[in-house]
């Protein structure tokens, strides 16, 4: 029942706040960016039928020149200034068609980059006001794209652990999360999530870190670093004040897994805990004479 009680203490715990100040603002910003990303769509959408329904008509008139211009040997008993004319109508029929053409070509090109640059600045401001962290996510994921992802699962997980170890926290957070994505069932994934726990802990973000380690015990709880996410799990309820929660953390990992090097560890901090004094009583008011 406490380990029960332990578990969804750990996967209830919120993983980030944002101010409601904050999130005003940035929903204001991003329905304006929307609208505008929305209008420009439609014009450029509007100006590709344009120019879909006006191709037919260039291969048309191409088709006409070329015939024109095939019957002129046959075409012996009218007048030369009669074909000449004829001939000359549809060139210019052709290049007026070929003009509309560069004119929807340049509108739709302009449309393009100013939807480009919506877009981008449209990520932009959002990462802005979500703060520095963000843009720092936002970089360590670009970075995490750019590396050659292994076909095989193990070396996809250690080389999010070879991140990890170089201090690349953020780029290895990407991966771990990308390979919870690709094998969420794997017995692997809980080696993932107490991975993605560790680089959350090491920025001392344990409301996030606990998360990923209650993910461990909960599901994945034959995985061989359970024993530390219990163990971690302690540390991150003792930073957060809450020590009756740590020092159940610390009991069930010796209850669950009693002969594993985390528990000697637990033990020696039971002990520890067990060994320290109570508060002294505050101090008897006395009575008024």
């Amino acid at each position: 029942m406490r380990r029960l009680v332990l578990v969804a203490l750990l996967a209830s715990l919120p993983g980030c706040f944002y101010p409601a100040d904050r999130g005003r603002a940035l929903e204001a910003k991003v329905d304006k960016l929307s609208a505008d990303n929305v209008r420009m769509e439609a014009e450029l959408k509007e100006a590709r039928d344009q120019l879909a329904a006006t191709l037919p008509k260039i291969d048309e008139k191409v088709t006409e020149v070329t015939q024109a211009l095939q019957s002129l040997d046959t075409a012996a008993r009218r007048k030369d200034a009669d074909i000449g004319i004829q001939l000359q109508k549809t060139m210019e029929d052709l290049a007026q068609l070929r003009g509309m053409v560069e004119t929807y070509l340049y509108k739709i090109g302009e449309l393009e980059t100013a939807l480009n640059k919506s877009s981008e600045d449209t990520n932009q401001k959002l990462l802005a006001l979500q703060g520095t962290d963000a843009v720092k996510e936002a970089e360590a994921k670009k970075k995490a794209e750019e590396l050659k992802r292994p076909a095989d699962k193990k070396e996809f997980l250690a080389l999010a652990q070879e991140k990890a170890k170089a201090g690349e926290g953020l780029v290895a957070r990407q991966l771990y999360s990308e390979f919870i994505k690709k094998w969420p069932n794997d017995p692997l994934a809980g080696e993932a999530h107490f991975g993605l726990g560790e680089t959350y802990f090491a920025e001392s973000k344990c409301r996030e870190a606990l998360f990923e380690y209650g993910k461990v015990v909960q599901d994945h709880a034959k995985t061989a670093s359970a024993p530390e996410a219990y163990l971690r799990s302690s540390d991150c309820f003792q930073k957060l004040k809450m020590k009756e929660e740590s020092r159940l953390a610390l009991e069930e990992l010796v209850k669950s897994y009693p002969k594993s090097e985390a528990a000697k560890t637990a033990r020696t901090r039971l002990t520890e805990l067990d060994k320290k004094p109570a508060p002294p009583p505050p101090p008897a008011k006395k009575g008024k004479k």
